[in-house]
């Protein structure tokens, strides 16, 4: 069954006037880790996720020689210019995975391919508080999928790209800490259970 996977960044005493330079810190380090240099939307939510967004920008995805989306210092500008205590910024920015497609009249087979992260910067007052178990930046994965893959037939080759994602994401959860300047840092899943310890089980390395 597969899981939400999150990533949480805390720092200390952050203000929100701080919080653009964590953002851009942060989306900046995709470009390294098997992302895409450009921020695809940015949305600023106000005092809770039950309110109509206050400001809404779909910029695209890059498609061939035609080059879209937006510089992340650009996109984090622009929604911050509403910069308040009780918001929430979330951007979306496109990282690759190996995953297993499984198309109906084909065999299965690994594909490279894009999916959308999002990355929320919380202000302190934002839903009564919810950077102190969120983080003050949380990273939303979408589902573990591609790091465990649990519903396949794992070969060798299957394995290798498993163990690639793997590897992809520990060090992009590495430079988002430390290119951010954040002080405390957790991998989460939304059922709380330990994707190393599911993997491990995966592999056949544990019980």
């Amino acid at each position: 069954m597969s899981d939400a996977l999150y990533l949480s960044l805390w720092y200390p005493n952050l203000r929100v006037a701080a919080l653009p330079d964590k953002l851009t810190a942060v989306l900046g380090e995709f470009a390294a880790h098997g992302g895409e240099t450009r921020v695809y939307s940015a949305t600023v939510w106000p005092v809770n996720w039950s309110e109509s967004p206050v400001f809404q920008q779909v910029y695209g995805r890059t498609a061939g020689s035609v080059e879209r989306g937006a510089d992340p210092r650009v996109a984090v500008e622009e929604a911050l210019e509403l910069l308040h205590d009780d918001y929430a910024y979330e951007f979306q920015i496109g990282w690759n995975l190996w995953e297993l497609e499984t198309a109906s009249q084909l065999e299965p087979r690994w594909v490279r391919a894009p999916r959308l992260v999002r990355i929320t910067g919380f202000g302190p007052l934002f839903d009564d508080g919810a950077y102190e178990q969120d983080g003050h930046i949380r990273l939303d994965f979408g589902n573990d999928t591609p790091f465990l893959e649990e519903e396949a037939e794992l070969d060798s080759i299957g394995a290798g790209h498993i163990a690639e994602n793997i590897v992809q994401l520990v060090a992009l959860t590495t430079a988002v800490e430390k290119g951010s300047g954040a002080t405390a840092r957790l991998l989460w899943s939304e059922l709380g259970e330990s994707l190393a310890q599911r993997l491990a089980a995966r592999l056949g390395q544990g019980n």
